[in-house]
């Protein structure tokens, strides 16, 4: 459980200028949380439609169950996503992109489309990398 006023519960928020930079500033974390790449994923797909979590599992391949939703209530504490739960039978949930978390989809979609657009470089240059490496 977080403290209230933290962003994971053991950094408090201060009331100065934010600056990733600094060791201390609350900002790192959010930094952190937008390293992970099912955050990256899960914003890529809700800010095309909203979506249940199943429909997310399965359009995100790899991720397991347990990692989604931990993702998921993450994003949630942060402002990116919200849940709504609908009085069916089975409950049924679906999660939507807020308006925060759509300012910052746009720029991990152009992040995304350069990965896609890039990879072949990346996987060239490692490639040579290894390569050195070994003859070295």
């Amino acid at each position: 459980m977080s403290t209230p006023g933290t962003i994971d519960g053991t950094a408090p928020l201060q009331h100065v200028s934010p600056s990733v930079f600094c060791e201390h500033c609350p900002t790192r974390l959010v930094l952190d949380r937008l390293s992970d790449k099912w955050v990256v994923l899960v914003l890529a797909r809700l800010s095309e439609s909203p979506m249940r979590f199943n429909q997310l599992r399965r359009d995100i391949e790899g991720v397991a169950q347990k990692m989604l939703s931990q993702t998921l209530k993450k994003m949630e504490r942060d402002g990116l996503i919200e849940r709504r739960a609908f009085a069916t039978v089975p409950v049924t949930v679906e999660y939507s992109i807020t308006p925060l978390g759509l300012t910052l989809a746009k720029k991990i979609i152009e992040i995304t489309h350069w990965a896609e657009e890039n990879i072949g470089q990346v996987l060239a240059a490692q490639a040579r990398y290894d390569t050195k490496q070994q003859v070295s």
